[in-house]
């Protein structure tokens, strides 16, 4: 495994092609303030647990092997509350960058969990498409603080159902492996979104030649 780290401003779109050896995608975190969005981007990176972070907005690469494929994982890591936007909000640009979504909430705050709530209906309207074809995982953070629970388990699981979302209820603070398991299955859920792409380009191509083909025999 090789892990590299570059703070870096977002630019240019990273394409992921399911067919070639070497994956990349682009993982855009969101969620509101103080749910461990950096310190689950930096558990991942590094596999250390930091409390403290800045509120800058930031991409981070890493490199992994998974099935003996090549992944390249792209982190931004965004700041929520940028420029007094609104709860929720997601510019146009994080949306035309990513390919897939992690929404974190803190288990201890039922406000973050109803913005994480606002952000998927805002995906879903700005992308349009089917649900599969829309990556996302949401993860519950902060288990090790059960004592201040305000959202249990099975509401963030009933969220992640009816949005036909991934869902995961980890511990940044605590575990490693929890944290590796989201990017993981959000990459699965990557692959499968542009697999049926593809599928659907290439039956799409189907039609148009047999449109043709009898267009022409209509004209002849």
């Amino acid at each position: 495994m090789v892990v590299q780290v570059n703070q870096r401003t977002p630019n240019s779109r990273k394409t992921m092609d399911g067919s070639q050896q070497r994956v990349e995608a682009n993982i855009l975190l969101l969620g509101a303030d103080n749910v461990g969005k950096s310190a689950l981007t930096v558990r991942f990176l590094t596999r250390r647990f930091i409390g403290e972070y800045g509120d800058i907005d930031s991409i981070y690469s890493r490199s992994d092997k998974i099935d003996g494929r090549d992944i390249c994982f792209n982190i931004w890591d965004s700041s929520h509350s940028q420029n007094g936007d609104e709860a929720g909000h997601i510019s146009e640009r994080q949306l035309q960058w990513a390919d897939g979504f992690i929404l974190v909430y803190s288990i201890c705050d039922r406000a973050s969990f109803n913005v994480v709530r606002q952000q998927v209906q805002r995906i879903r309207q700005a992308k349009n498409k089917p649900p599969t074809a829309v990556p996302i995982i949401i993860v519950g953070n902060k288990r090790d603080l059960q004592h201040r629970r305000t959202v249990s388990s099975e509401e963030g699981r009933l969220l992640a159902l009816s949005a036909d979302c991934g869902f995961f209820e980890i511990s940044a603070a605590e575990t490693y492996h929890g944290v590796l398991l989201v990017f993981h299955g959000l990459i699965e859920l990557i692959r499968e979104a542009r697999a049926l792409k593809k599928g659907a380009a290439g039956f799409r191509g189907i039609v148009r030649s047999m449109s043709a083909v009898f267009g022409r025999k209509r004209t002849e």
